[in-house]
């Protein structure tokens, strides 16, 4: 059934520090305030990333391009830090946590868990946005240039994405 939610945006997710960094991709991210600003994300227990979330208290949710998909296979398809050997991503220092940002990506979002939750068999880290960075290109006006090739899952469990079209709908709200 989870098929029926998709396209999904993916992202990465960054954890870890210093000699103890990995990256996940994922799907499964929403946000779910905005005062303060906090996002979630749901982790499987098994993932190498859950424990580093467990253990530092952070991430960073990289948000990657088209240009960046064979690091997202990577990123989604292999397990444990070893997997950093085959990505050409580049870590830079994040501002306000230690967990570093992806230089590649088209956005970094700080973030600090405030909470975590069991549901089923997995576990929801929920997180205050405490600092983002943006290439400026790629959001202009704070809108994502779809140009710039976002990119979004097609279906669980496959290799396959898709990216969004550059036809535009808009309805003036006053029409409604």
């Amino acid at each position: 059934m989870w098929h029926l939610l998709y396209p999904m945006r993916t992202f990465l997710i960054v954890s870890g520090q210093e000699n103890e960094i990995n990256v996940m991709a994922v799907d499964w991210l929403t946000y779910l305030s905005t005062k303060p600003p906090i996002i979630g994300v749901s982790i499987h227990p098994a993932h190498y990333t859950h424990g580093l979330i467990k253990k530092y208290k952070e991430f960073v949710i990289s948000v990657p391009t088209i240009n960046m998909l064979r690091d997202v296979l990577i990123a989604g398809r292999k397990s444990g830090s070893e997997k950093l050997k085959k990505m050409s991503v580049t870590f830079i220092p994040s501002k306000k946590v230690k967990t570093p940002s992806i230089k590649e990506a088209a956005a970094n979002i700080e973030c600090r868990v405030v909470e975590e939750k069991s549901y089923g068999n997995y576990t929801f880290f929920a997180a205050e946005i405490v600092n983002f960075i943006q290439n400026e290109e790629a959001f202009k006006n704070n809108q994502p240039d779809v140009k710039l090739g976002f990119m979004a899952h097609l279906a669980p469990g496959t290799n396959k994405f898709v990216v969004f079209d550059e036809e535009i709908y808009e309805i003036p709200t006053r029409e409604l």
